[in-house]
């Protein structure tokens, strides 16, 4: 009742039990009425419940609490309502995190933080919300202060290698689209190259400008570098896609196909589309600052990123937009790396076999089409820190990869192998491409 408030319940387990503190100013704003105060304790482990679509955290102890005060609705308050969520020593990697149910997000509801703070402690998380509903305490995969920072500097020092790497390899393209004869064919796939290797240059540009500017920047000049970053990003992916249609016309579709002005039209809709998706989504506010945290909730780095607010927007223009890209690519990878292995096994009885060059054709193939790309799906808290390294390395070597692949198989041209990607479309007269 509002001149007492409500009582202490009994404590089963002392120094174990949790503690919920409603505020004063509650009370006092129901007058003389008396009021049930309810607290509810789920444990979700077995109920169809409170279970977010692609949930990276998990709940502390499957336990959820509810607390409501008479049968109207309270939010906005001054003075928060304090859950003490009581944890022994949590393990590595993870980082605690205070949410609440929010019926509004998605079709079924998932978790936000939105009017909640959270309190880290040694033997308890203290949860501070300005309203009333189910709460709990999830925890989140973190990285620890030392492999966060060894995996940034990795990171920095990858996008100078491959920066120099993919101007190296560009004027390579250029200088043989220029001084060598070669068919139109080929001279398309170059074209193809240079554009997918100026994306990747313009993504580790942007990811150094980012590293190097977002501390301090106005909040206008960080949602430009967070969209120009995500341009560049969704320009990468695109152009792997655009790698992967034209392997698809050249190896897959059995009619002969003539497409005017085919490499402009690609270059249109390579650099025009992903620019389609970044307006949209900074029409509806998703670029700002965005704060990886180590697992004591220390700042490692600040970017200007899409928002945390606003992940189902990265959820579906990175994640999933890649998803399908890897998944056709590989398609194409698998059809392209059989038929160069049927030639190289005809090779074989005509005493011609170089295994070494199919296997360095399907290993620049597998770079070409992102594949290093589709590590990301398998970092997952700690314990996916040795994954971060390895996807960080091979996609700072990415462009040294297709270097080195370009290299042997159009230079120098006099010396074709059954093994080589130009005896492979030559050898395919059904399926040609030209302008």
């Amino acid at each position: 009742s509002p001149p007492q408030g409500p009582r202490m319940p009994n404590m089963t387990e002392k120094g174990k039990a949790g503690k919920i503190q409603l505020p004063r100013e509650m009370f006092q704003s129901l007058s003389s009425r008396t009021v049930r105060v309810v607290v509810t304790v789920l444990n979700i482990q077995q109920l169809h419940m409170f279970k977010e679509v692609n949930q990276a955290g998990r709940v502390l102890d499957n336990t959820v609490v509810g607390v409501m005060v008479g049968e109207t609705s309270i939010s906005g308050l001054r003075d928060p309502v304090q859950l003490t969520f009581a944890h022994g020593q949590l393990p590595r990697g993870v980082t605690q995190q205070c949410v609440f149910w929010d019926l509004s997000k998605g079709q079924a509801g998932g978790w936000s933080i939105s009017g909640c703070v959270t309190q880290p402690g040694d033997k308890g998380t203290v949860c501070s919300c300005d309203h009333l509903t189910f709460f709990t305490l999830l925890l989140n995969p973190a990285l620890d202060r030392s492999t966060a920072q060894a995996l940034m500097a990795v990171a920095t020092a990858g996008c100078g290698v491959a920066m120099a790497f993919s101007i190296f390899t560009i004027a390579f393209c250029i200088f043989l689209r220029c001084r060598c004869r070669l068919e139109e064919t080929l001279r398309i796939n170059l074209g193809l190259h240079v554009n997918l290797l100026g994306s990747l240059l313009f993504l580790n540009l942007a990811f150094l400008l980012n590293r190097g500017l977002s501390n301090g920047t106005q909040p206008w000049a960080c949602k430009v570098l967070g969209g120009l970053t995500h341009y560049c990003l969704l320009c990468c992916f695109t152009w792997m896609a655009l790698e992967g249609f034209h392997f698809y016309l050249l190896f897959i579709k059995v009619l002969g196909t003539y497409i005017h002005r085919y490499l402009a039209k690609l270059c249109l809709f390579g650099w025009g589309f992903p620019a389609l998706i970044v307006v949209v989504a900074g029409v509806i506010g998703s670029y700002g600052e965005y704060c990886i945290r180590t697992v004591d909730h220390q700042v490692i780095a600040r970017l200007c990123w899409i928002t945390s607010k606003h992940l189902l927007v990265h959820y579906i223009t990175n994640c999933g937009y890649f998803g399908l890209i890897f998944l056709f690519n590989m398609a194409v990878f698998g059809v392209v790396t059989q038929k160069s292995c049927c030639l190289q096994a005809m090779a074989a009885v005509q005493g011609d076999r170089k295994a070494w060059k199919v296997a360095l054709v399907a290993a620049g193939l597998f770079c070409l089409l992102g594949a290093t790309w589709a590590l990301v799906f398998l970092t997952y808290g700690t314990s996916s820190a040795p994954v971060l390294y390895l996807f960080t390395i091979l996609n700072s070597l990415q462009g040294i990869f297709i270097f080195i692949w370009l290299v042997v198989l159009y230079y120098p041209r006099t010396k074709e192998t059954p093994g080589s990607l130009s005896h492979i479309i030559r050898h395919d007269k059904t399926a040609t491409v030209s302008q």
